[in-house]
């Protein structure tokens, strides 16, 4: 009989162990029992797609509940105030008693008794004084709010409202915290905006390649809760495939569980198949919109990265560009800030983001 796959490649979706992401989970943790104040409850999470952002932006609400916060999430996205707004309200609602301003407007009885009640005052003040009314009665019952918002950019002017309205809450030593996760330029791009300068203190975590050895773990221990397992050589493979890449080493692993899902042990083979099942969901997933994002100055960077195997010294690429060396320089940041590539020691460079080097061949050569 095929077990439940215990893999999660869909964006956003959280993983059943969270690889290499140990530290901050801790932090976080140590975060919301220190309460205002710690620096790290206004915090971004940075990184190229697959970086597992949205993971881990779905992760922490399960830290703040444990100490009976409650969370509000939101796409940056016209509308994110309300949409805030309402989910708050939501999940505050066993806190929200009825209020002298409200009116009874039902009685409904079917085995039991049922009063429904309307706010009058519920359309009253703008978004941040409706926020208040929320936050003063989560405070007096020891609670405290969560916002996420995830796929942050500055081109939303809402964006930069709930940011400029938020650090009023910070000044105030409201029970709030704030977790943003969103692409290395529109990050830059908000944190640029004088209206949200106060977030350029906030925590930012740049999300980069996880070790071979926590891959390793949580292919295994992610394996074996599934109730399989899997030989040495089949979980190397899985391991070099994944490249360090949260989403790759999910996409490996759902891959490879689904080769073959009836058997009790997961083979080469499966894993074989599962690389290659892989390799064609990052290039619809990932690598198209990466590339998508680049400048021209970026895509010329990664052109001269091309004729080399694996690491790419840096007077090699800008001789080959036919730039100085600081002009060259200035898109090895860029890149390594985008998370397309990372260094490799003094002077020398890679792609960080598996397969995306043998992608580029083929669309720009």
């Amino acid at each position: 009989m095929a077990r439940p796959n215990p893999f999660t490649p869909n964006f956003g979706s959280e993983p059943l162990v969270m690889a290499g992401r140990e530290e901050i989970i801790a932090g976080m943790d140590r975060a919301f029992r220190n309460g205002p104040g710690d620096p790290r409850l206004t915090s971004i999470f940075i990184g190229a797609r697959g970086a597992g952002k949205t993971a881990l932006l779905n992760a922490v609400p399960h830290i703040a509940a444990n100490y009976g916060w409650v969370c509000a999430s939101a796409t940056a996205l016209p509308g994110m105030q309300e949409d805030l707004f309402q989910r708050a309200r939501s999940q505050a609602s066993e806190f929200l008693e009825p209020t002298r301003s409200s009116r009874l407007t039902g009685v409904s009885i079917g085995g039991a008794l049922g009063l429904e009640w309307e706010n009058r005052d519920q359309g009253l003040g703008n978004w941040r004084t409706k926020m208040y009314g929320i936050l003063d009665v989560l405070e007096e019952h020891g609670s405290g709010l969560l916002f996420t918002v995830d796929e942050v950019t500055s081109s939303i002017d809402e964006m930069i409202l709930f940011a400029a309205t938020f650090q009023h809450f910070v000044r105030e030593n409201r029970r709030v915290a704030l977790l943003m996760a969103g692409l290395p330029n529109n990050i830059s791009s908000l944190l640029s905006n004088k209206s949200a300068s106060f977030l350029r203190r906030s925590k930012q975590y740049r999300l980069k390649r996880i070790s071979d050895a926590d891959i390793a773990r949580a292919m295994l221990q992610t394996v074996n809760d599934g109730g399989r397992s899997i030989d040495c050589d089949a979980l190397n493979a899985a391991v070099a495939a994944s490249g360090g890449f949260p989403y790759m080493m999910q996409l490996v692993g759902f891959n490879m569980w689904e080769a073959h899902p009836n058997a009790d042990a997961i083979v080469i083979d499966d894993v074989e198949e599962g690389i290659a099942m892989a390799a064609q969901d990052m290039r619809s997933g990932v690598f198209a919109s990466t590339l998508t994002d680049l400048s021209e100055g970026d895509i010329a960077f990664l052109r001269a990265m091309l004729p080399d195997e694996k690491v790419s010294l840096m007077k090699e690429i800008t001789n080959r560009m036919g730039v100085t060396s600081s002009y060259a320089s200035q898109y090895r940041l860029r890149l390594i800030d985008q998370g397309v590539i990372g260094e490799r020691g003094r002077g020398r460079v890679a792609f960080e983001i598996p397969g995306f080097s043998d992608y580029l061949r083929e669309v720009l050569l």
